[in-house]
């Protein structure tokens, strides 16, 4: 088993571990799975999703948003983790094999870059509505929504505590 933070790999060393592991296997046993998301203070919501995803194929590539994006979408006081720590959390599960950090609004310029068989989005999402739906058409890319129902977040998650800290 690779070291937490020997997960943790940049874009270019992930498409040289990529020739590898396409070298070694054949086709049909070589399907990459990329998920992404924020994963700003990990909860079971992202634990399930992660885990669908890895069942999608035979190596999971995780890739998290860094700090600005998360902010950009989030809002402001977020993160609340930084983006290593996120990162190393998210590394850390067993069903993860690969993380790397993106700045980038989506993940369309990853998916062209990696070229992986599937993307795994989680069930906040529809086939209709993945952002980078058209991108994996194009590409040739399977689109898996996985994970259990949305009924996990961060946001709902912060606010219990919030509650909590002012009762």
């Amino acid at each position: 088993m690779r070291e937490t933070r020997g997960k943790i790999v940049t874009l270019e060393e992930l498409k040289n571990i990529l020739l590898v592991f396409r070298g070694a296997h054949p086709a049909e046993c070589a399907r990459v799975v990329l998920s992404n998301g924020c994963f700003d203070l990990l909860h079971v919501g992202h634990v399930r999703y992660l885990e669908g995803a890895r069942a999608e194929g035979d190596l999971l590539i995780t890739a998290v948003n860094a700090d600005a994006s998360v902010g950009n979408l989030k809002g402001p006081g977020r993160p609340v983790l930084e983006e290593m720590a996120r990162a190393q959390l998210v590394a850390a599960l067993r069903c993860v094999d690969y993380v790397v950090i993106f700045s980038e609004a989506n993940v369309e310029r990853l998916l062209a870059e990696l070229r992986p068989e599937v993307h795994a989005k989680g069930t906040d999402y529809t086939a209709e509505t993945v952002p980078e739906r058209d991108t994996a058409a194009r590409l040739g890319i399977r689109v898996a929504i996985v994970g259990d129902a949305k009924e996990h977040s961060t946001r709902g998650l912060l606010a219990e505590i919030r509650k909590e800290q002012h009762a």
